[in-house]
């Protein structure tokens, strides 16, 4: 039976729901502990028996990247993997103004083991959807050249906040423009190379 809401309100949460979001906000809390991330450690937060927690997550990769869905999810629904070229620019200031939001989080999932963890627990989907976004802006470019200029891409697009925090303490929007200029110039430079190795000067 679904969790009944007021008149008026958003519409019910069904159980399955409400218990998925129990784990996952189990496993984001333990992100600053000491200890493990596992079925045993998380179903003991959220109150629910090991065997729930397999049953939503049948294994450690399938828990830390729901840990990592639901950090997203927190940000709010444009903060997710770039499905195109468009995408690369467009969420920009999404992605950084959320960052600030849940702050605290947001540096944890960076500077803790925890945390790492569940980044690296989704590296070859994040590296497999960024690969397939910028495939057309890099195509040109010699094989190992365009690993690099996809990274960088990558790294601009998400990564660049907590640096950007705490050496200049700009604001989510200040470094919005910062990063969509960074790209726009860099995509722009791909494009200009014709095929040149990132080495070289394209202008030259």
């Amino acid at each position: 039976m679904g969790l009944m809401k007021s008149k008026g309100t958003a519409a019910p949460t069904s159980d399955n729901e409400d218990t998925r979001r129990r784990i996952c906000e189990a496993a984001v809390d333990l992100i600053g502990q000491v200890g493990t991330i596992n079925h045993d450690a998380v179903a003991a937060r959220a109150g629910l028996s090991r065997r729930t927690v397999y049953r939503y997550f049948p294994d450690q990769t399938a828990l830390l990247r729901g840990a990592r869905e639901h950090v997203g999810a927190l940000i709010g629904p444009s903060v997710r993997f770039p499905q195109s070229e468009a995408d690369l620019l467009g969420p920009i200031e999404d992605i950084y103004t959320g960052f600030d939001v849940i702050a605290p989080i947001a540096i944890l999932m960076r500077t803790t083991p925890h945390g790492r963890e569940i980044r690296l627990a989704d590296r070859e989907r994040r590296r497999a959807t960024y690969t397939a976004a910028a495939a057309d802006i890099v195509k040109d470019l010699p094989a190992h050249d365009r690993k690099l200029a996809t990274a960088m891409l990558q790294f601009l697009h998400t990564s660049a906040w907590l640096e950007m925090r705490d050496q200049w303490g700009l604001t989510g929007q200040e470094m919005a423009a910062s990063v969509r200029w960074a790209m726009r110039t860099l995509i722009a430079d791909l494009r200009a190379r014709n095929g040149r190795p990132l080495e070289e000067d394209p202008e030259a």
